[in-house]
């Protein structure tokens, strides 16, 4: 099958993950872009991590459309529904394999993939886990191109789209009442900082080696 994965930027976590997977399927001719314009048409059209709308005619150069979105689908449409379900406090990831379709986040649903998320886990603990659903998904349409999906069902709601200023902390306020907003900032494209005595300060955190009782 020809199929062509949409990653908008290419500093994505996700694109070396997506490169990878699509390099051990040579059987299948597997392109990945970072521009809908590029999107010339064939079997399969997903996108990944999409910042486009794909238009009716983009859409018509496909015999399928999909797109990944991490939520419970019709809960948590709009923008990077991951970070704000985190910010939330949930405990899960859902990436929700939808029919790509007019309005956005609205399209039927072909498959949902969920992993847990631990209170210890961190950006890249997380985004492991949602590269993992997102292989999965992407397994799914090269098995079932022509899966029937279901409408979804409930009441939508909606995320905003995130601003490089929702990374800010507070410095008056303590680590573990911020500890999920500096878990789920992205430390190259949207670092967690502070401001403080006039300078801006940004914050990166790691896990350290467990240090076992003597």
């Amino acid at each position: 099958m020809k199929i062509d994965v949409v990653i908008s930027d290419r500093r994505h976590p996700l694109w070396p993950v997506v490169a990878v997977w699509a390099a051990a399927r040579p059987d299948h001719q597997i392109a990945i872009l970072d521009r809908l314009v590029d999107a010339g048409g064939g079997d399969c059209l997903v996108m990944v991590a999409c910042h486009e709308i794909a238009a009716l005619a983009t859409r018509r150069r496909y015999r399928r459309c999909f797109v990944t979105h991490a939520s419970d689908l019709p809960r948590g449409r709009g923008w990077s529904p991951v970070v704000w379900d985190v910010l939330e406090g949930k405990d899960r990831i859902v990436l929700s394999l939808v029919e790509a379709t007019d309005p956005v986040d609205s399209g039927s649903i072909f498959q949902k993939f969920e992993a847990a998320v631990k209170p210890t886990d961190l950006y890249d603990d997380i985004n492991d886990a949602l590269s993992r659903l997102v292989i999965g998904a992407l397994d799914f349409v090269l098995q079932n191109p022509d899966a029937a999906p279901r409408q979804q069902q409930g009441e939508a709601s909606w995320y905003r789209r995130r601003v490089p200023d929702d990374s800010r902390l507070d410095p008056s306020q303590s680590i573990a009442s911020q500890f999920n907003l500096l878990r789920v900032c992205d430390p190259i494209r949207f670092p967690a900082f502070f401001e403080l005595f006039g300078e801006r300060f940004e914050v990166v955190i790691r896990k350290s080696q467990k240090v076992r009782p003597s």
